[in-house]
């Protein structure tokens, strides 16, 4: 049973040794105009899943509950890493394990976070720009705005959060992102790769963690909203959704929190566990 487990499977070790000496390394070293298109792709297929969660998100909860809204709302925001593993791009909370190639010693540390700040920006140039797409399409015009005030609703939450929620929530977050990368990784065909992902991004989205480079998506589409009739239908005070917020209230504690998340508790913790050992003997 172990051997047909190891053949449908790679072993975390397995993983932990393909990351730290070739995916990692070969992504810290790819050129920085392949980084950007990969990059804004990566902010495209997110702010995919954050679309389609929001538009479940507008009346879920009246038909099943507050639980099992929450539940489809993540289970539809899978589809967006799925994306990103399955048809390819560079998305910087998952190029948080690209810390383990730099504990190998394999890469230097600076290089490392020059290619989190181009994959960071070039995310960020994708989410907004899906996010002024949405805005053009008009559909958050339909049920009498009722996508566009939950898109709002959604935005203002992420930008009134106070630091330390956003932060802690982040940390969660990403430890369960970068979970679903490695088992993604782990298995050796595309259905075991889709359940791989499924389960830890549902989770992180149920739970109402925090996601930086979905946050990218979801609170520029809330402050381009601020000026129609959705934000005039909402009710909502909106005096805090703005860029100023998102960047310090928000964006800031997220992506620090990812960071912590993916690089520190995934990263570094299997790689002290799998590949160090290796490396001392």
């Amino acid at each position: 049973m172990p051997d047909v487990i190891n053949i449908a499977c790679k072993t975390p070790a397995n993983v932990a040794d393909t990351l730290s000496k070739t995916t990692c390394v070969a992504k810290t070293n790819a050129t920085v105009w392949k980084l950007v298109i990969l990059g804004i792709l990566a902010g495209i297929y997110i702010a995919f899943g954050a679309a389609i969660a929001t538009l479940v998100a507008t009346d879920a909860a009246q038909f099943v509950g507050v639980g099992l809204s929450k539940f489809f709302i993540g289970a539809v925001f899978s589809v967006g890493l799925m994306l990103v593993v399955i048809a390819g791009a560079e998305l910087f909370t998952g190029n948080n394990l690209m810390l383990m190639s730099a504990l190998d010693g394999r890469v230097p540390y600076t290089r490392v976070v020059y290619k989190w700040i181009v994959v960071y920006i070039a995310n960020f140039l994708g989410s907004v720009l899906m996010a002024w797409l949405m805005l053009n399409t008009g559909l958050w015009k339909g049920g009498n705005f009722a996508t566009g005030i939950t898109a709002l609703n959604i935005a203002n939450a992420k930008v009134n959060l106070l630091w330390g929620e956003a932060f802690t929530r982040a940390i969660l977050c990403n430890v369960l992102v970068c979970l679903a990368v490695w088992m993604a990784l782990a298995s050796n065909n595309i259905v075991g790769r889709i359940w791989a992902i499924f389960f830890p991004i549902m989770t992180f989205v149920a739970l109402g963690f925090e996601h930086c480079i979905a946050n990218m998506y979801f609170i520029p589409l809330g402050i381009l909203l601020k000026g129609t009739d959705a934000a005039a239908a909402s009710g909502l005070n909106l005096g805090n959704l703005n860029w100023g917020s998102m960047v310090v209230n928000n964006l800031i504690p997220v992506t620090l929190g990812n960071m912590v998340g993916g690089a520190l508790v995934v990263g570094l913790l299997y790689w002290l566990v799998y590949v160090k050992p290796a490396n001392n003997k």
